[in-house]
């Protein structure tokens, strides 16, 4: 029987997510799984802060143009890097159980984000880490660190006083113990999506369709349906200071969600509790509220600064 082909980007922790998946493919079907890893647009570009390129789907376009040409039979994601709106043909065919969504500080000399010395160099591309780290800590200076977690985590104490990672991607790579601190949820609130894996099939393959959706997670769907609904909304990208973190404990769905400038100012809070059935509404009522609130304004001054930047 012909290979299952997956689809991924070429980094460590894509390669480890994607390896992760065949296993578990490999086990639910017993034919054998292949990768086609490739370089992605958001891969190339490493010279230029996220927010500044624009545009969506960075790290998942070349990917699903293995898809839809037959290249490759599905794609494994990191969540947090994908639309929304997935191209006409392709469809989102399961969500797996969620690593620790957290945010991770890596700071070999300093250890934590309170001892970090007054104007202390931090990492990161993140403008949604950016804006809420500044809030805490608005003596802080960021510069921005791309590349892959290895690259990332090799920058700090050499170049930076530290970088911010999540702390998922630590962990699948075996580098937990490089996180001398794990930032609480409600001070660094993640990424729409941080810590799940999304695995994107052709929209016509019910074969396919049918054996993927064994490996979807039901609460971990619903809690990034949630978060997922609320950046749509929103309209916001993989990288604007948007952060949407659900959880699904003893039948509630709780979604927290925060807006704010880069700078740390202006950050708006919201958050609606409510049946894990009904999260795609949660995630709309949520974002309905902090557009009440100004968030429209914050995000479209940050569109206004990324106008004439190269794609």
């Amino acid at each position: 029987m012909k290979p299952l082909v997956i689809a991924t980007r070429r980094s460590a922790l894509a390669l480890w997510q994607a390896e992760h998946i065949a296993e578990r493919l490999k086990t639910l079907t017993g034919r054998s799984v292949e990768l086609l890893p490739l370089v992605t647009t958001g891969d190339r570009i490493l010279d230029v802060p996220l927010a500044r390129v624009g545009g969506k789907g960075l790290f998942v376009k070349e990917i699903e143009e293995a898809l839809l040409d037959g290249r490759a039979d599905l794609a494994v994601h990191s969540l947090k890097d994908v639309p929304t709106v997935f191209p006409p043909g392709l469809a989102l065919g399961a969500v797996t159980e969620r690593e620790d969504p957290r945010d991770a500080l890596c700071s070999p000399r300093w250890r934590t984000l309170d001892a970090l010395p007054k104007g202390a160099r931090l990492g990161t591309s993140s403008l949604r880490r950016q804006c809420q780290l500044k809030a805490v800590r608005p003596d802080l200076e960021i510069v921005n660190v791309r590349g892959n977690v290895q690259t990332r985590l090799s920058k700090a104490d050499a170049e930076v006083d530290a970088v911010v990672l999540a702390y998922a991607g630590l962990r699948r790579l075996g580098l937990a113990d490089a996180a001398t601190e794990v930032l609480d949820a409600k001070r660094s609130i993640p990424a729409i999506g941080q810590g799940a894996l999304a695995i994107e099939i052709r929209d016509g393959d019910p074969e396919l369709g049918s054996i993927v959706a064994k490996l979807d997670h039901a609460p971990t769907r619903a809690a990034t349906d949630a978060e997922r609904a609320l950046l749509a909304r929103l309209e916001g990208g993989c990288q604007v200071p948007i952060a949407g973190h659900a959880t699904v404990e003893g039948g509630v769905l709780t979604l927290r969600a925060l807006v704010g400038r880069p700078d740390g100012t202006g950050l708006l809070h919201a958050e609606r509790r409510g049946d894990p059935a009904n999260a795609a509404e949660i995630g709309e009522m949520v974002a309905g509220v902090l557009l009440a609130m100004g968030a429209r304004k914050i995000l479209d001054e940050l569109a206004g600064a990324t106008v004439g930047v190269p794609h």
